[in-house]
């Protein structure tokens, strides 16, 4: 007894040192129902307009790695419907195989400082390169174990420090994985227990951290802070407290009531932790529906994209959300996408 003891009060300590932490402030929850429902959602939080809009990538289009002379090259098996990054990277999407890919902050990430004659992959390009190739995590994985490609990473857009990010994946099958790189070493945990991912420490500091909550239990207290291992904490009790046992659009509502109580108001501000931001957009993939929802800290309405209705043979189309995503959408959203030119990937030409 003394034992455990010790353990959880090692652990509160550990967590109260990383609630001192600067984090970003994304958190990513999968939702295991019952009749093969998964649900992915993430919610995107940043300082500043990250400048998001929704495209439909179709299959067949040919991909370099951008990070200069040796950059890996592919062309697209899967068309995915994504959301991007300052138009200039995929940050979150799902393909028409039901892979869905989220791309949190994640301020430990160490990428490799040489890549050892490996092809280049800019970091812009990480979540597309997996909705590109991949159906499942399973198949994901074990190319990703492989090491194709060394991770080449950025500049932020406007800023003057690098893009350090880490990586999740889910499927239809409600199959798991983060993909991290700790000290310039690429960590995949995989399994269908790692349903939620946010920010920092590193995934393994964040289930030990998680541990002492659930020791607690989640009817007795939660952390509520916006800090990354509270939100941890709390995405994992309430993605796992909701009912399993709904029709489609209960279990919708609940995973939706997940993400929003993980969210960080708009337009708070938290002294002494200038890197924790606002929620500015959330997504929730309906794997089993192909259905793609989208909503706006700014908008009134929640939309979605069903994928089942796109032609992913046919044109690249954009639907433009406007400056902080203020442009207003409602149902399937799909009729006012428009034939656009390809977003262009961050990285270098080569």
């Amino acid at each position: 007894m003394a034992r455990k003891k010790w353990k959880g009060s090692a652990l509160l300590a550990a967590a109260l040192a990383t609630a001192a932490m600067p984090a970003m402030a994304c958190t990513r929850a999968v939702y295991l129902g019952d009749n093969g429902d998964v649900i992915t959602a993430r919610s995107m939080d940043w300082k500043v307009d990250v400048a998001t809009n929704l495209y439909v990538l179709p299959r067949g289009m040919a991909r370099t790695g951008k990070a200069g002379p040796g950059s890996i090259a592919w062309t697209a098996r899967y068309g995915s419907v994504v959301a991007t990054g300052y138009d200039i990277s995929t940050t979150d999407g799902m393909n028409e195989k039901g892979l869905v890919a989220n791309l949190l902050w994640l301020v430990e990430s160490e990428y490799p400082a040489q890549r050892s004659g490996k092809l280049g992959l800019s970091i812009s390009l990480w979540a597309q390169y997996v909705l590109d190739n991949f159906a499942t995590v399973e198949e994901a994985v074990t190319a990703l174990q492989r090491e194709p490609y060394s991770i080449v990473t950025d500049k932020v857009p406007g800023e003057d420090r690098q893009a350090t990010l880490h990586l999740s994946l889910s499927d239809a099958t409600g199959d798991s994985a983060i993909v991290e790189y700790i000290g310039g070493r690429q960590v995949i945990h995989h399994d269908r227990r790692y349903q939620v991912m946010t920010n920092s420490p590193i995934f393994d500091q964040q289930l030990a951290l998680n541990s002492y909550w659930q020791q607690i239990g989640g009817t007795v207290m939660l952390p509520g802070t916006n800090r990354s291992a509270d939100r941890f904490a709390r995405a994992s009790f309430y993605i796992n407290a909701i009912p399993k046992a709904e029709d489609p659009v209960g279990a919708l509502a609940s995973v939706f009531s997940v993400i929003r109580n993980v969210s960080v108001p708009f337009g708070i501000t938290t002294p002494g932790e200038p890197n924790i931001s606002s929620t500015r957009w959330r997504t929730v993939a309906d794997h089993k529906r192909r259905l793609y929802f989208f909503e706006s800290a700014l908008t009134p309405n929640t939309f979605w994209v069903d994928l089942t209705k796109v032609d992913f043979g046919g044109k690249v189309l954009k639907l433009d959300l406007g400056r902080d995503q203020r442009n207003t959408f409602a149902g399937d959203a799909l009729q006012h996408f428009v034939p656009s030119a390809p977003f262009t990937f961050l990285g270098v030409e080569g």
